[in-house]
């Protein structure tokens, strides 16, 4: 490494005007070497000790801040490893400074991951700089002998699109494990709740109970706030509700770590957890998994150049698709190139490189989520060749791990996960010309305006981007609060899921009531093309499903055998709508988008030509991918229904991997509903 460093200065100096090794004089090619090799050592040395401590100094900056840190801490900890050569000779302008420390950089990354690769030793103690120092066991004593468990969630792949890559040869390691000389995985599709998001999926997978979450933002009436999944404060609360239904802390309370998730899962080991993001502090946990992986000026520097490169490629992919003109297409301006690359790159290999922490410190569970698929596939669709090469780095992820697993002290049980998937399709505003908000306004009689208003997409990224950046998430609904005399209701969209409010009645409004107030709307929304059913409560009826020509059921008389309106959704939709219709916080009417059988296809309320968060196609459709080595997820004729369901099963495998877990607590009635 210190060769390398040195002929990488060498280089640099012969390239660079404003950088030399030798005095004005010129000395002689010997002493340009020795100058050279310490200077590069020293450097090294600094990199090794000093940046840390910087790091660790900088531990309440706002992660963006620290990015652009890098470069020029970098830089001058280059100037000081000048200044200390005892040559004297070295010399260099701070903004060359800046280059040869980041050029630097980035050759020993390089360097170090080559050496690794031919040195099974080597790699081992390259991978143990990034492990929890303060897990290592001072006495030498060995690890766990018990197998120990990794849960790595793709968020957004649904079960046949991961079926479809790795029949494309996308992604080889899954392949492997499913279709090797002797396979060592299974792999299952389960099925979402209505909320097929990440909120609600990962709310029950990891705490047991996604009771009363009926989308992805909604609005309550008693505490005339919109709840949105993926901002902090909302975060928080719903995982304390979670947490009070279940009487049981979540997946990971005994010695596990959560890493870029939404919620904890009742871990003490966090890092890019959202629900704890909201605190301020050195005792914020959220984000010290930036901090620990930026202590390594190589992590820093691979890290912003992969960002660069991410953005650059996400433009020129957006450009070529509006060339091409390919439908359908949404706007990718603006800060969504840097948005995806923070999703793609920083938040991946942040994540991955606390999993690798996590394993080589034995901790006995680890629940992980990579949301770049997710993320790109919102834009350029689930199928796209963008997506697909998501894919490609995303196997590359899971091959590290794999890896990592054969160096760690105990063994470990990889289980992969989605949950939820994407259906592709158009938005409802590119179809027919106005929102979902636009069309609930006419059916109320309300002025409409003449301008198309886009919605803002809801993807997980940019809420994880405006935690690093230490920015509020807004919502426009959230400040308005009911007045004297009738207000304007709420529309609110999660995918191709619309919720409709109003925020001045106190109650949820009967079917009733909403005729008497606004006779067309729900006539106009039942019987709009872009519409596939409502959910409504009827004063005779209870549960109300309605849709276009008159066609209306009671939810209690609806199943898979007599589905209604339901027809074109699928087994399971019934029970799915049945079970929303339970939750306190149901909007008064539900709105779910119209859905194509034959393709797939939803109408998205957002700005998003890959959605998900309500009912119809790949959407409601992840995956289970799961070692051979644990028990069948389910029975043979048997399917795995909800998140909840997912919770049960994965904590079942953690009994099976290293003894009993904190028992279950008990379950409210309200939960089977």
């Amino acid at each position: 490494m210190w060769a390398v460093s040195t002929v990488t200065m060498l280089v640099l100096a012969g390239a660079l005007p404003d950088f030399q090794l030798q005095s004005d004089t010129g000395d002689s090619a010997t002493r340009i070497a020795v100058t050279a090799a310490a200077g590069a050592g020293v450097f090294g040395l600094l990199s090794s000790l000093v940046w840390p401590l910087l790091v660790r100094a900088l531990l309440l900056v706002p992660a963006y801040v620290l990015a652009l840190l890098v470069f020029f801490l970098n830089g001058s900890l280059l100037l000081l490893a000048l200044r200390l050569n005892p040559s004297g000779h070295g010399e260099a302008a701070p903004e060359t400074a800046v280059v040869v420390a980041a050029v630097m950089s980035a050759v020993a990354s390089a360097t170090g991951g080559a050496l690794a690769v031919r040195d099974d030793d080597a790699y081992r103690r390259r991978l143990y700089r990034l492990a929890d120092r303060r897990r290592r066991r001072a006495d030498g004593r060995p690890g766990p002998s018990t197998p120990g468990a990794v849960f790595l969630q793709l968020d957004g792949v649904g079960h046949d699109v991961l079926r479809e890559a790795i029949g494309k040869g996308l992604m080889p390691t899954a392949a492997r494990w499913l279709e090797g000389t002797r396979p060592t995985h299974r792999l299952i599709a389960w099925r979402t709740d209505w909320s097929s998001q990440t909120g609600a999926s990962q709310l029950g997978i990891l705490h047991g109970s996604n009771h009363d979450v009926p989308a992805f933002r909604w609005y309550e009436k008693d505490t005339q706030e919109v709840m949105v999944c993926n901002r902090p404060t909302s975060a928080a609360e719903l995982q304390r509700r979670a947490v009070r239904h279940t009487g049981d802390g979540g997946l990971l309370t005994v010695d596990g770590a959560s890493r870029g998730n939404l919620f904890s899962g009742g871990a003490d080991e966090l890092a890019l957890v959202l629900s704890v993001a909201a605190r301020r502090g050195r005792d914020n946990r959220s984000r010290a998994g930036y901090f620990a992986y930026f202590s390594d000026p190589a992590n820093a520097v691979r890290t912003a150049m992969s960002f660069t490169a991410e953005v650059f490629r996400e433009m020129g992919q957006s450009t070529a698709a509006r060339l091409k003109q390919r439908r359908p297409r949404v706007k990718r301006g603006g800060l969504y190139p840097f948005i995806r690359a923070f999703a793609t790159v920083v938040e991946r290999d942040v994540v991955v490189a606390a999993v690798i922490g996590d394993m080589l410190a034995g901790r006995n569970a680890v629940y992980a989520d990579l949301v770049a698929y997710d993320e790109v596939a919102h834009h350029s669709g689930p199928r796209s060749r963008d997506a697909e090469k998501i894919l490609e780095r995303l196997d590359r992820s899971l091959a590290l791990i794999e890896k990592v697993a054969e160096h760690a002290p105990r063994p470990y049980r990889i289980v992969v996960l989605s949950d939820h998937g994407q259906s592709p399709g158009e938005t409802f505003l590119t179809r027919y010309g106005l929102s979902l908000g636009n069309l609930v306004r006419a059916g109320c009689g309300l002025p409409v305006p003449r301008k198309a208003q886009r919605t803002h997409s809801g993807a997980e990224a940019r809420t994880a981007v405006r935690a690093a950046l230490r920015r509020p998430v807004e919502e426009r609904e959230e400040r308005r609060r009911p007045s004297g005399r009738r207000s304007e209701p709420i529309v609110l969209a999660s995918g191709n899921l619309g919720l409709i409010s109003f925020p001045d009645v106190p109650h949820r409004m009967s079917r009733e009531e909403i005729d008497r107030r606004h006779p067309a709307l729900l006539s106009t929304l039942a019987n709009h093309p872009g519409v596939g059913f409502l959910l409504v409560r009827s004063e005779e009826h209870g549960g109300l499903v309605l849709g276009a020509h008159g066609a209306e059921a009671p939810v209690d008389r609806l199943d898979d055998e007599h589905p209604g309106p339901l027809a074109d959704f699928g087994p399971g939709a019934a029970g799915a709508v049945r079970r929303t219709h339970s939750f306190p916080h149901t909007a008064d009417i539900m709105v779910n988008s119209w859905y194509d059988p034959d393709e797939g296809e939803v109408l998205a309320f957002e700005e998003q030509i890959g959605s998900h968060g309500g009912l119809g196609g790949a959407q409601g459709r992840p995956f289970l991918l799961s070692p051979a080595a644990l028990s069948s997820p389910v029975g043979e004729d048997t399917e795995l229904v909800g998140a909840e369901r997912v919770h049960d099963v994965l904590r079942r495998w953690l009994g099976e991997c290293d003894g009993p877990q904190v028992p279950l607590g008990t379950v409210p009635d309200e939960r089977a509903a």
